[in-house]
């Protein structure tokens, strides 16, 4: 039995930083298995981050220049992980930072070149997950679903709760999986107008009360119509979503508030919508599942037969870094890790682009 020892690279919407874990993943009887080993995340200085958030209105040099040097950056941090815990490790799978998605035009870009992070870790590097996808016609997104069905298929939902919501589940045998819309990258957005990068638990917000016509317009944004495949990328949040932040004259304890019960009407409408049977589970994870005022709220908001399940907070961090490890493994074994009945693509693909160093 072949065991993979590999870390996974991930760093979401929400620019709360880069998280890796030395996951060990094998196959046994058919069935995927994994066992995270190590953990780390490394908060973007506040240079990285504005850097970050800001490149999508880099010109091409700059933002090629960027793809380079936040590539060696990944091959430093990721060193100083393995040499911290002497790690052995085959591979790693990045997943890089997305500055642009635009899937309408055939556009999506993670900055974090795979070749600068194989040369300055001396470690073969799986990165680009992406464009292949695209290239087939899909949206490119979202690609964890892929480790939804083969890692927790137990449970009825998997909703990711970073910058954005997502949702996986299956139906008929094809697992289905798009962004719902807004999360942590709106109560971000805004907790940062009082200098704090996010509200811890939910406490500013609980103590809130709901923005009537804000919460009108954030629920009639037009994205919300649209059937699935879809996805949104800061793009959309900049154009459609800052503007309404913008424009309301609140506290932020009030705009904190409504944009939790925002987040959690859409969630809930979708999870409603596609009800399975009477004793439903639903797994979340990301940042927004520490967040308890938002869990309550969510759990409120949920038909009664649906229960709301927290797993231990390994799972909850890093368990987009372990998909995209999970990811990196399937492209080594040239198995299928986008599925197209999630992104809409023409056939399903096993992608990825191998980067040797030198």
């Amino acid at each position: 039995m072949k065991i993979y020892k590999i870390i996974g690279l991930m760093s979401g919407t929400s620019l709360d930083g880069l998280d890796l874990a030395y996951c060990h993943i094998w196959e046994k009887n058919g069935i995927w298995e994994f066992d995270i080993k190590e953990t780390k995340s490394v908060k973007y200085s506040s240079e990285m981050l504005n850097t970050l958030k800001d490149a999508i209105s880099l010109s091409a040099e700059k933002l090629i220049e960027l793809h380079n040097t936040y590539g060696t950056y990944l091959g430093e941090q990721t060193s100083i992980f393995i040499n911290e815990n002497k790690l052995e490790v085959d591979y790693i799978a990045s997943h890089g930072h997305t500055t642009h998605h635009r899937p309408e035009m055939g556009l999506t870009f993670q900055v974090g070149s795979g070749q600068h992070l194989a040369n300055a870790t001396g470690i073969k590097v799986i990165a680009d997950f992406r464009t292949n996808d695209l290239a087939l016609g899909g949206q490119g997104a979202p690609l964890v679903p892929i480790g939804d069905r083969m890692f927790f298929n137990e449970y009825d939902y998997c909703l990711n709760l970073g910058g954005i919501s997502n949702v996986s589940f299956e139906v008929k045998d094809k697992r289905i999986a798009y962004d719902i819309g807004l999360a942590n990258m709106i109560l971000n957005y805004i907790t940062r107008k009082v200098d704090l990068e996010y509200d811890e638990d939910g406490k500013l917000a609980r103590s809130g009360n709901i923005n009537p016509r804000m919460l009108e317009q954030l629920n009639n944004l037009k994205y919300y119509l649209l059937p699935h495949p879809k996805s949104i990328g800061y793009e959309w949040f900049l154009a459609e979503v800052v503007p309404i932040v913008e424009n309301t004259d609140d506290t932020i304890e009030n705009l904190l508030h409504t944009g939790i019960h925002h987040i959690c009407d859409k969630v809930a409408q979708q999870i409603n919508l596609n009800f399975k049977n009477d004793k439903q589970q639903l797994l979340v994870t990301g940042g927004g599942a520490l967040n308890s005022f938002l869990i309550e709220t969510l759990q409120q908001k949920l038909v009664d037969s649906t229960k709301v399940i927290v797993p231990e907070k390994i799972i909850i961090e890093f368990k987009e870094a372990l998909v995209f490890a999970l990811m990196g493994v399937l492209r080594v074994e040239q198995l299928t890790n986008v599925l197209s009945s999630v992104t809409g693509a023409k056939k399903d693909s096993s992608s990825g682009v191998l980067f040797i160093p030198n």
